[in-house]
Parts: structure tokens; C-alpha cells; sequence
């Protein structure tokens, strides 16, 4: 059904469009003019829900504009933000009339101002910063105007500059009291004035201020190799994403990215990336790549600086995504240093080594669990994954289905199957892997715009597993993995268990070549679209989108208090409902009121869930502390404060649930030529053990069990008395 929606939408634009665009031509053949017709055009034709570009849609434009090109508000005056004003409500306007006036007199504006911003932190950074004065950064952009004059602008910079070179001075005064022979103490956080004689603080501030100095540089020089066309693509997009965040334009070069991505290689560190005023937030770790394999980076982390090995580090906050992605991309081997503001608020220097993602660790995996008199299996599951190009080679359905045989031969008397982290993928798998625990019946419903729905359906009336089921789900837990959760719920066949709810993307997209909606095209490629087409609703009738799916039994983890998934972003969908599918909840023999409360009794108890919810309070209070001081002991002050705290909740890595875990026989046989394999597996089953979710799972199951027993007991003792 998903193929011939596409070719049907793409049959349809292609149609019109050929009337409307072929030969299509401007005074001045500007490609940009016709870009913005046809990425208009598109979207009011193609996409799930256009918004109707008025007014308002123009204001939203504006604002978002302005914020991309300048989030920390560096560049731009007072008086450029009136001036440009007069055009907030005629956006809409110029969109319709392929106009692009406002682009130009803010780009313009902005090439001005930037070349006068080389001259301020040049300016600034020749004389010595004072870390004695007691005064404060907001690093809250959003709540900072844009400053009134140029002096006005010159103190925020100072300030910026301060804050930035404070951290450098902080760190270079730590090695030489690290690499000093005087017997130093290392731990001690030395005031100010406190700061042994044997170090020079003149010449650490004034080197401090040169690496900083040397970093805008830098910054400066990536700046001006950046052409008009890339700006003028950051306008397209912010027209392009008021429409939802997961629509977007790619340019040429950027669609073939997105096709090397697609084919499942993923060049870098392997993590992707959000755009923040505060610099580049990590929302996805990939399973196999450099950061997975590290560990010292995480959800929930941002990325300050970037340097390449060896190189002083380039400030990234303020920074175009793609031109940070640039910065940190790099060939295979290579070593890039990454400043980062953990998301307990310290801040770290951690290198990693580039590296190609190795997708054995982006498949299924599975191991037998040992939990005394009775043995339990757990499949991780990190994507739905399929080969598009031959659907019978790999994908994500056979493979779990070969894991459950597996384990079922293996003794295994109920299954967990963990899905956190598990960003979606292929709807196909999700359906037939969703038939491996059901004898059959709908999976999931999906609505194009202006539609009737079309009901996914498990046909087959085969089960693969028929005992007890637990599922694992986080904040991270999205699309695909969300849809496999809620029909486990609906039907009552599983115990979800995990956040209080999941990232909540109930949307479908597809990608959209230019070049193939236009006939007689003369201003060579242009580029795709990624256009959002369809929703996806659950077999009770309610949407994924937003409310993502809420855990049976609700487990805190460090990021219940922290701001992620789709009602995080910009511009997402809203949450709606249509008619439930016809379904059956499942006829099996488990008691789920009493395995939930039990759950429940024993979290309450358990002083493991009490830190964990501690953390992320803390967490919460730490994202929120938007005030830095620039005064020297205060800063180190907090800084101490910090790590400290940070020191008491690195014990939640320490957590021993006693379980044991074990690879199946299949593995063990391969571990004899493989031994990276027998060390991945080593380090999962250690994970695994100190995973109080895992246990968590293992006691629900244990529960499940015992009520299957008395169940069939009781069915039997009912038969025998007949």
C-alpha cells in the first residue's frame, strides 16, 4: 500500500506540475525564485496537512528566520530587526508571487554585520579579561533582546568572550597544576588569588584569550567559504519546517548524504544531532558507532567546541547544524576532540576516533537470562530495519522471529523485548513482527490526507511466542517501535514498561526527487524533499503523534524531567483520532492488574529507583541553570559543586541486579573465530546486569509466570470438576 501511495502522489504532482513548471522561466532565471515556487507548490499538493501561508504562517517565518541565522543574538541590531520588520506580514506574499526581497535585504544585512563582528571580538580579546569582577551571562538567548547600539552589542560579545576564554583559563591553569612538581593538590579548587605563585595567570589568561581568538578565527574562515545558495537554503527550510519538524528540504549535496545514511553507513561519530542556541544537542545515539562504543557521551549532551586532533577547538555555539555536522564528520581513523556540557552541567573534553558504524551492532540480538529456578530471553531490538532494495535478505521481523525460536529451544519461559532507544524504521516489519505474538488481526491503521484509512493486518494465524511478554520503552522509543508497543497494549498481549511516556512521532515520510515533478528543468538539480504524507494511528483509533505510548508501569530513568521527543520540536502535528479497528484483545491467560501492581509495591521500595529519580530532578535543575557567573571562584565553585554531585550518581552504574546473562549456543560457536564479538557480548551482559529496567522486567515476567500456572490450574481443576 506505502509503494503505490508513493507512486500514486508522485503520478499526481508530476502531472500538474509538468503544466505548471515546464519551460518555467524568470526575468532574471533565477533558480532560487524557482525553487521556492516549486517547494511551495509541492507542499500544498503533497503534504499530510498543509497550513494555509498567511499572515500568521508569514510572522512564524520571520521570527524562525532570524533565529537560525542569528540564535544568540550577536549580529543583528535593534534597528536592523525594525527595519526588517515591515516585511514580518508579507512573507506569505512574496511566497506567492515567488518573490524573495526579504532573503536578500537580511542577507545582506547579515554579511554586513559579521564582518563588523571580526572587528568587536578582535577588539575585545587584545585586553585582559578581570575574573575578579562579580557579573553574570544569560545563556538564555530567548530571553535577550537584540542589543540597542553597537556598544550595547560590544558588551554582550565581551561578555560571550569572557565566558568562553573563563573555561579555557579554568582548564589550563587544572594541567599545570596537574603537571607541576611542587606537589599541588589536584582535587583543590584554588580561589583566585589562591592560585600558586609557580603559575604565570597572566600569561595562562592571555594564552587562554589567544585560543579563543584562534577558535572565531577559524569559525570566521568556515563562514566566508559558505556561498549565498547555502543561505538562501536555510531560508527555504525555515518555510519548510513550519509545516512539521520532520519535513525538509535537501539540497544536492545533502540528499546525497541522506542516501548514504539511508543505506545504512553512517560516516562520523555516530550520534545525531539537534540544533540549540547553546550549541549542538545530542538526541540519538547510534548503536555500533564510536559514541556507542566510547560511552562517554550521551542523550542530552551538547556539543561547545569542535577540533580536529592536534588543533586548537573551533566554538561551535551560535553555528549553522550542517556546518557544525561538517566540522565533526572526518575520515574513517581520524581523531576529533568534542567540548561538551554534560547534562549534569559539567564540562568535559572527550576525543573519539571517526569511524564507520558497524551494522552487525544495528541488528537483532538476543540473551538467555538466568534468574534462579526459572530462565527468561531478552531480544534488543535498536531499529526496524529492512534492505529496501530486496526485502527477503535481512530484516528486522525474520531475524527477531529466529532469535524467539532460538530462545524458546534455549528453555526460555517468558521474553523481553527491549525497544528503548529504537528510533522506528520499516512499517512492513513492524506488522509482521507484531504476528509473531498474536494469532492475527490489525496492527496498525494509517490515513493519507484527505483519505480513507487503510488497516496494516497480521494474516498469518500462526504464533511464534504465546507466553508472557514484556516490552521495554523509553523516551527514545519512536515511529516504529511506538506502533509495535501500542498493539502489544491494545490487545493486552505484553506489559509495556518504561518511561512515562514515548517520543510520541506518529507521522510517516517519504523523499520526494525535484528533478522528477518538473519536465524541461534548465537549472540543473534541485535537490528532494522530504515531505511528512501520513499519520499513524493505533487500533483503538488514537494517534502515536505527541502522546507517543503511555508504560503500563512507569519507571523513572535520568530523562524524566528533561524536555525530549516530538513535543520538544517545532511545528509538530497535532494529536487526533479516528475509529478503532475491528480486534479482539487477546484471549491468553495473563493477569496484568496484578503483575502492575506488584511492579508498583516493589519501585516504591526499591532505594535504586529512588536515586535514579534524584538524578533526574537534579538533571532537570542543572538544564535549567541558565545564569553563569564569570567570576572566577564562583565559577569553579559551581563547577566543584557539580562534579560532586555528578561523583554521587555515577554510583547508579555500580547497581547489581545478580541476574546473569548468557549468549545463545549459535553465538558461543562463533565466539571461537570472533573475539570482538565475545568482548561486544561481554560488555552488553554486564550492561544488562546492572540495568534495573531489565530487572524490573524479569520480576514482572516472574509474576506473569506465576499467574499462567494458577490460571491453567484453576482451568483445569474447573475441567476435571465438570
Amino acid at each position: 500500500m506505502k509503494k503505490n501511495f508513493i507512486l500514486a502522489l508522485l503520478v499526481i504532482l508530476v502531472a500538474v506540475a509538468s503544466c505548471s513548471f515546464t519551460n518555467k522561466s524568470f526575468d532574471n532565471d533565477d533558480k532560487d525564485k524557482f525553487l521556492l515556487e516549486l517547494i511551495s507548490y509541492v507542499l500544498e499538493r503533497g503534504h499530510y496537512e498543509p497550513k494555509e501561508v498567511n499572515d500568521s504562517f508569514s510572522s512564524n517565518v520571520f521570527d524562525d528566520f532570524i533565529e537560525v541565522i542569528d540564535p544568540t543574538k550577536r549580529y543583528f541590531l535593534e534597528s536592523d530587526i525594525k527595519e526588517f520588520e515591515k516585511y514580518r506580514f508579507m512573507i506569505d506574499d512574496e511566497i506567492r508571487n515567488t518573490d524573495i526581497t526579504f532573503f536578500n535585504i537580511v542577507y545582506q544585512r547579515l554579511m554586513v554585520r559579521m564582518e563588523e563582528a571580526k572587528e568587536i571580538y578582535g577588539e575585545v580579546l587584545s585586553q585582559p579579561f578581570d575574573y575578579s569582577v562579580d557579573e553574570t551571562i544569560e545563556i538564555d538567548y530567548d530571553k535577550q533582546e537584540f542589543a540597542a547600539s553597537k556598544k550595547e552589542l560590544k558588551e554582550r560579545w565581551r561578555k560571550q568572550l569572557k565566558y568562553n576564554t573563563l573555561n579555557v583559563f579554568d582548564n589550563k591553569i587544572d594541567n599545570q597544576i596537574a603537571d607541576s612538581e611542587a606537589g599541588l593538590d589536584v582535587d583543590a579548587a584554588y580561589a583566585f588569588n589562591e592560585i600558586p605563585g609557580s603559575i604565570d595567570k597572566d600569561l595562562t589568561e592571555e594564552e587562554a584569550r589567544e585560543v579563543t581568538k584562534n577558535t572565531l578565527d577559524e569559525f570566521f574562515d568556515f563562514v566566508d567559504d559558505l556561498e549565498r545558495k547555502d543561505w538562501f537554503v536555510q531560508y527555504l527550510n525555515t518555510i519548510v519546517e513550519e509545516f512539521d519538524p520532520h519535513t525538509f528540504y535537501f539540497a544536492p549535496e545533502e540528499k546525497e548524504k541522506f542516501d548514504i545514511g539511508m543505506s545504512g553507513k553512517f560516516e562520523g561519530i555516530g550520534a545525531r544531532l539537534q540544533k540549540k542556541p547553546e550549541g549542538a544537542k545530542i538526541v540519538e545515539i547510534i548503536s555500533g558507532g564510536p559514541v556507542w562504543r566510547d560511552q562517554s557521551l550521551e542523550v542530552g549532551d551538547q556539543i561547545l567546541k569542535v577540533g580536529q586532533e592536534g588543533e586548537e577547538p573551533i566554538n561551535i555555539v551560535g553555528m549553522r547544524l550542517e556546518d557544525a555536522i561538517k566540522l565533526i564528520k572526518g575520515p574513517e581513523g581520524t581523531v576529533v576532540d568534542l567540548t561538551v556540557r554534560k547534562v549534569d552541567g559539567t564540562i568535559e573534553t572527550i576525543s573519539i576516533t571517526r569511524d564507520v558504524v558497524e551494522l552487525e551492532e544495528s541488528y537483532a540480538k538476543s540473551a538467555t537470562i538466568d534468574a534462579g529456578e526459572q530462565k527468561y530471553g531478552l531480544i534488543n531490538l535498536p531499529k526496524f530495519y529492512v534492505d529496501f532494495e530486496d526485502y527477503a535478505e535481512r530484516n528486522a521481523a525474520t531475524d527477531v522471529a529466529k532469535e524467539l525460536e532460538r530462545l524458546k529451544e534455549a528453555g526460555a519461559e517468558g521474553i523481553i523485548l527491549d525497544l528503548r532507544d529504537n528510533g522506528g524504521g520499516s512499517l512492513k516489519t513492524v506488522v509482521e513482527m507484531a504476528g509473531l505474538f498474536i494469532k492475527d488481526g490489525p496492527i496498525v491503521q494509517v490515513r493519507s490526507s484527505g483519505q480513507r484509512k487503510e488497516v496494516h493486518e497480521d494474516k498469518d494465524e500462526r504464533i511464534q511466542w504465546d507466553g508472557p511478554l514484556v516490552i521495554l520503552v523509553n523516551e527514545l522509543s519512536a515511529s516504529a517501535s511506538e506502533i509495535l508497543a501500542a498493539a502489544m497494549q491494545d490487545y493486552k498481549r505484553g506489559v509495556i514498561i518504561g518511561s512515562k511516556q514515548t517520543f510520541g512521532k506518529g507521522t510517516v515520510q517519504n523523499i520526494f526527487p525535484l528533478d522528477d515533478i518538473v519536465r524541461g528543468n534548465e537549472h540543473g538539480d534541485l535537490g528532494a524533499i522530504k515531505l511528512t504524507t501520513q499519520k499513524f494511528y493505533r487500533i483503538n483509533g488514537g494517534s502515536t503523534q505527541l502522546e507517543g505510548v503511555k508504560s503500563d508501569i512507569v519507571v523513572p530513568d535520568r530523562y524524566s524531567y528533561i524536555d525530549l521527543g516530538e513535543r520538544d520540536q517545532q511545528n509538530p502535528l497535532g494529536w487526533d483520532k479516528i475509529t478503532a479497528a475491528d480486534y479482539k484483545v487477546w484471549d491468553g491467560y495473563i493477569d496484568f492488574d496484578d503483575a502492575v501492581r506488584k511492579s508498583k509495591e516493589r519501585m516504591a521500595k526499591n532505594e535504586q529507583i529512588k536515586l535514579i529519580e534524584e538524578n533526574a530532578k537534579w538533571l532537570k535543575e542543572q538544564q535549567d541553570e541558565n545564569v553563569i557567573s564569570l567570576n572566577y571562584d564562583a565559577y569553579i565553585s559551581k563547577e566543584k559543586e557539580a562534579k560532586k554531585r555528578a561523583e554521587k550518581f555515577k554510583n547508579l552504574r555500580d547497581y547489581d541486579s545478580k541476574l546473569s546473562f548468557s549468549s545463545l549456543q549459535y553465538e558461543k560457536e562463533l565466539f571461537t573465530q570472533d573475539s570482538v564479538l565475545r568482548e561486544k557480548r561481554d560488555r552488553w551482559h554486564k550492561d544488562l546486569a546492572r540495568d534495573i529496567y531489565v530487572e524490573e522486567a524479569v520480576n514482572v515476567l516472574k509474576d506473569l509466570h506465576k499467574n499462567n500456572i494458577k490460571k491453567k490450574d484453576s482451568e483445569l481443576a474447573s475441567v476435571n470438576k465438570g
